[in-house]
């Protein structure tokens, strides 16, 4: 009885976390918040990435950048259903990665209104807390990356990336190439900051060279106020309870 072979497969964690078990753990983290997504009546949402390192009280860009995030999941959630009666559905939810910077901006602006914002957090060397402001029962943990990028794209609507680092262009890309690709539906796609964005990215150089089309570069749309952000999404087709604002 005391062999390891006597265990109940699923009370044995040495089993469980084994290689041979991977694929059930891809699918328990893919099943978990996909319960609890459907509990919570999330039908849709606005994915918001941007720099983990961007501080409110920091250099006046880093400001800038969180003041706009904050307000654009002020909007969005006002303006997109995110706020709704008891048993409807909830539309254009922001969701993020749940860490602090931009993430906690976006998830603070909807916090504002009494709207819900989700946090799709990752397990790292260095752990990452989540950030004040995601609701507790829509705040997920993962271990992989995959499944956590997964449930950010199932749901998305639209997606505003604000100035971010390499976690940031890796998520954006990720987007982009199933836009690209039509793995998506029309997937309106906003950058913040034209002038970082331009001064990081050189896409005209990828279309000078052939590597993407110039028909690519339309995937996308930059704005530099939250409002302007909004609009865009609208703009390219983005559904919202009330577009031009709350009643």
């Amino acid at each position: 009885m005391k062999s390891p072979s006597f265990k109940l497969a699923a009370l044995d964690q040495d089993y469980l976390l084994g290689d041979s078990t991977r694929g059930v753990r891809f699918m328990l983290e893919y099943q978990k918040a996909e319960e609890m997504l459907r509990a919570q009546r999330i039908a849709s949402t606005i994915v918001v990435f941007g720099s983990a390192r961007t501080r409110e009280n920091g250099p006046p860009d880093h400001a800038h950048w969180y003041a706009q995030a904050r307000e654009f999941g002020r909007i969005a959630s006002e303006r997109g259903g995110a706020l709704c009666e008891d048993g409807e559905e909830r539309c254009n939810v922001i969701a993020t990665g749940g860490g602090p910077g931009a993430m906690e901006a976006a998830c603070r602006g909807a916090m504002d209104v009494g709207a819900p914002a989700i946090g799709f957090n990752i397990t790292l060397p260095h752990e990452q807390e989540p950030n004040a402001y995601t609701t507790p029962s829509l705040t997920f943990n993962f271990h992989y990356f995959a499944m956590r990028k997964m449930h950010l794209a199932m749901r998305a609507k639209g997606l505003v990336v604000f100035p971010g680092g390499f976690g940031t262009l890796d998520e954006l890309f990720e987007l982009l190439t199933l836009r690209q690709t039509r793995k998506l539906a029309a997937l309106p796609i906003v950058l913040f900051d034209e002038g970082y964005w331009r001064s990081i990215l050189n896409l005209d150089a990828m279309v000078k060279h052939g590597v993407i089309d110039g028909a690519d570069l339309t995937l996308f749309r930059y704005a530099d106020t939250a409002l302007a952000a909004w609009e865009a999404l609208v703009e390219q087709g983005l559904a919202a309870r009330f577009p031009d604002g709350p009643i």
